[in-house]
């Protein structure tokens, strides 16, 4: 059992018609994704070629700190307010899938890209799965 879904088990008011497990996976794949992709952008920077990496570098802290603030907002229950979850889903899915897409392009090259394209694709995945449970 993971320490978000102790989290939210132990949670003492009612979380309604929330589906809990995809709740969890995306809470625990927005850190996951915010962790990889601190680690690409700082691997980036230590490439032969960084300035062919800007964009990465860029799209990578982007897509971080959205998935640490969306990771955060959803692990908060108390007050929920719908149309805030909605809206930080809705820019996680479209940081990760832009730094995804920034992180493929550069995969065949750099191994941590590769990598952190498939956690921007498992986290944009969580987002999109959890935003169509809340309806």
């Amino acid at each position: 059992m993971s320490t978000a879904s102790e989290m939210v088990d132990t949670y003492p008011a009612s979380l309604g018609d929330v589906d809990r497990e995809k709740l969890i996976r995306c809470i625990e794949e927005c850190f996951v994704c915010a962790q990889a992709c601190t680690a690409c952008a700082d691997a980036c920077l230590s490439e032969d070629r960084v300035s062919e990496l800007r964009k990465c570098i860029r799209a990578n802290s982007d897509c971080a700190d959205i998935c640490l603030t969306t990771g955060r907002v959803l692990s908060r229950h108390t007050g929920y307010d719908a149309n805030i979850t909605r809206a930080v889903l809705q820019a996680c899915m479209q940081a990760c899938k832009s730094c995804g897409d920034e992180c493929a392009s550069h995969a065949d090259r750099h191994d941590h890209c590769r990598i952190c394209a498939d956690a921007c694709r498992r986290c944009e995945q969580a987002c999109e799965d959890l935003l169509a449970a809340l309806g």
